[in-house]
């Protein structure tokens, strides 16, 4: 490696960008494309960064296949800090078993840290605790520290574990202080505000009073029997019976959660889970066969019982009914309550979820998008939305340091 990559690199890993761009930005040899990709990548500008790797691993070739898995997982960085998520996860999953074959463990954690982070926004949570548990965090280095444990933090906050969460998130300060690069202190201090706003309110409570995630967390973790209507369910403790993708289940749940300790009204039944005002013999009917189908799902539970106005819930062992609400109101609120939980929802499942035509959704998703409150992956048919991620975790390659240093 010649001088002038040797001192690129250098500049890059004390965070002269420029400087390492005024060594190499003439040259077109791998060493040198994959430096000025990692410049680019450090000033944003992430297409002509990606680019410019994929050269350099196409110049480096099968004869150079460590230097080579050193560039897929700089690009597979950049591609998620992109959001782009059609790569398939073979050419990672390929260059991290070259990265641990030749005792690259440095940039192997980092392959591992980028597959963790893309399943957390993808919203495989199982996947991503999974990578998360595989690292080695004594092996990081204090700025990969602190990304892995923002990292761990969203997860245990999707998860609802604020303690976990609150442990990750001193964690991620101390590393972050430790590294010095204060975008990663800025990243901190938002996942710690998003730890603190209002998760949730409970239904029948005074206008405006919100309960924090402890709140909520320690209520579905306690012997009442909650209807959860952020995350669209029915449980208690452990128990827990989703009823997202069942709207008219969900909706007859909630009518009927909402009347306890009464009883909800047949017609108010039918005009909530079936968007009619003018019920007849067959609404009726059918609702008998949806009340009989809410009645299975909430075995074990709570039983439904037929009054002379209509039915009412009836929690098992003399429980205690709550009724959690999203913390903002608006026709948007529901779209944001279903994507809290982190999973990818089509267009599609959502306008069933809500009982509304995909156009009314698709209008809400992109006025949520244009607010920065939801995410898309994928394209057309493939395209799926998302809950933005609470931290926006930056971009940081160790590329320079291993093409320099060895």
């Amino acid at each position: 490696m010649d001088s002038l990559v040797t001192a690129a690199a250098r500049a890059l890993a004390s965070g002269d960008v420029l400087g390492a761009l005024k060594h190499v930005s003439l040259r077109s040899d791998p060493p040198a494309l994959a430096l000025r990709g990692i410049a680019m990548a450090r000033l944003g500008n992430f297409p002509r960064a990606r680019d410019l790797l994929r050269r350099a691993a196409r110049g480096f070739g099968g004869h150079e296949a460590l230097s080579r898995a050193r560039c897929v997982v700089a690009e597979a960085e950049v591609a998620l800090a992109m959001r782009d998520f059609a790569a398939p996860p073979r050419a990672l999953a390929e260059a991290l078993a070259v990265l641990e074959s030749h005792g690259d463990y440095g940039n192997a954690l980092q392959a591992r840290l980028i597959a963790a982070r893309k399943f957390l926004l993808l919203g495989r949570l199982d996947a991503a605790a999974s990578e998360l548990a595989r690292l080695d965090m004594r092996a990081l280095t204090p700025a990969l520290a602190a990304v892995a444990e923002l990292t761990g933090a969203e997860l245990a906050m999707r998860s609802l574990r604020p303690m976990p969460a609150r442990a990750a998130l001193a964690r991620a300060q101390a590393a972050a202080v430790r590294s010095g690069v204060p975008e990663l202190l800025a990243e901190v201090a938002e996942a710690a505000a998003a730890l603190g706003r209002p998760a949730a309110r409970r239904h029948g409570a005074p206008e405006g009073q919100a309960m924090q995630l402890d709140e909520v967390a320690a209520l579905l973790a306690s012997d009442t029997l909650v209807l959860d209507a952020c995350r669209r369910g029915l449980g208690c403790a452990a128990d827990w019976r989703p009823l997202a993708r069942r709207p008219v289940l969900f909706a007859l749940a909630r009518t009927l959660a909402e009347a306890w300790p009464g009883d909800a009204q047949r017609d108010v039944l039918i005009e909530r889970a079936f968007n009619t005002r003018r019920p007849d013999e067959t609404h009726r009917a059918r609702l008998r066969v949806e009340i009989g189908r809410l009645r299975a799902l909430a075995k074990g539970l709570a039983g439904i019982e037929a009054t002379p106005r209509g039915f009412a819930l009836r929690p098992d062992c003399g429980r205690e009914l709550a009724v959690l609400e999203p913390p903002i109101d608006g026709e948007q609120a529901s779209l944001l309550a279903l994507l809290s939980d982190g999973a990818a929802w089509s267009t599609s499942a959502l306008a069933l979820a809500l009982d509304a035509s995909q156009r009314t959704v698709q209008r809400a998703l992109a006025e949520l998008e244009a607010d920065g409150r939801v995410r898309a992956i994928g394209n057309a048919r493939t395209r799926r939305w998302l809950a933005p991620p609470l931290a926006g975790f930056t971009t940081i390659l160790l590329l320079p340091a291993a093409l320099a240093l060895e």
